[in-house]
């Protein structure tokens, strides 16, 4: 007798290229019960993954996330702990946040499988991911999501929205391996040159905070709270996937009209 496709487990070829898989890493932000944390290493280790790091946890290392990983103590073993998300990411390409709707930071909304098959592509061309995922009760703040390129929500029963942390790690976890898996693994993966690299995210951050000092220095803000203007500048250039060398180049304008300011002030005085 046949056995029905909804219960054939994964076949041995049903796998991901290790080298693949490393590029990708789940992100847990101020996780507030460490059995959310053994169960969150437990789902990615289910769907091929092993890298998961952890933002300034409550509670870690605690017995309890050992028990609720299930036989996936190398995935805990091998997590650090950071103590900022800008620090978990700064090496990171496309840095992915999961989170509700309706939040006041503006960002790109995917669906899981869309997010997936946009994390697939950065990783395919050598860009590292991460998925960040927040606490239990509040999610992330906005200053994290700041810190995101896109936004992933899952899109649960409106009536009953509440979403276990390690189940949305399950949900995302899922749809990234499927994706791996259409992507095929004979496909080749490319590492491109340092100019031609997606621009990680710490000389992203690094970009975002020369452009403030600039815009303060030129005036541009007229009085007003700068945190809108910068919001959208961000969404701008996260649209634009910049790479090294066009960072560095933006830098360089940056850094004229900073001299030209300063130029400018001193013949003012």
């Amino acid at each position: 007798m046949n056995t029905p496709p909804s219960v054939i487990t994964a076949a041995a070829t049903d796998s991901v290229p290790a080298a693949l898989a490393a590029r990708f890493r789940v992100v847990l932000v101020g996780t507030q019960h460490p059995g959310n944390i053994g169960a969150a290493a437990r789902a990615l280790k289910t769907m091929g993954l092993g890298r998961l790091v952890l933002v300034a946890p409550e509670d870690y290392p605690a017995d309890e996330a050992f028990r609720r990983a299930a036989g996936a103590d190398d995935v805990l073993a091998a997590a650090p702990a950071v103590g900022t998300l800008a620090e978990a990411v700064a090496d990171c390409h496309l840095v992915l946040g999961c989170t509700a709707r309706s939040r006041r930071v503006q960002l790109e909304e995917h669906a899981p499988r869309q997010a997936a098959a946009l994390a697939v592509g950065r990783a395919v061309t050598g860009g590292e991911v991460a998925l960040v995922f927040g606490r239990e009760r509040t999610g992330l703040t906005n200053e994290e999501l700041q810190l995101c390129q896109a936004a992933v929500h899952i899109p649960a029963n409106p009536e009953y929205s509440s979403l276990n942390l390690a189940a949305a790690v399950q949900v995302l976890t899922y749809e990234l391996r499927i994706s791996l898996l259409e992507h095929g693994t004979g496909a080749p993966m490319a590492d491109a040159t340092p100019d031609e690299a997606p621009a990680s995210h710490a000389h992203l951050e690094g970009f975002y905070a020369q452009l403030g000092e600039t815009l303060d220095a030129i005036d541009f803000h007229k009085g007003r709270a700068p945190d809108s203007a910068m919001r959208k500048l961000r969404r701008l250039f996260h649209k634009a996937a910049m790479n090294e060398q066009e960072v560095r180049l933006l830098r360089g304008i940056l850094a004229d009209a900073q001299r030209m300011a300063r130029l400018a002030g001193g013949a003012g005085g």
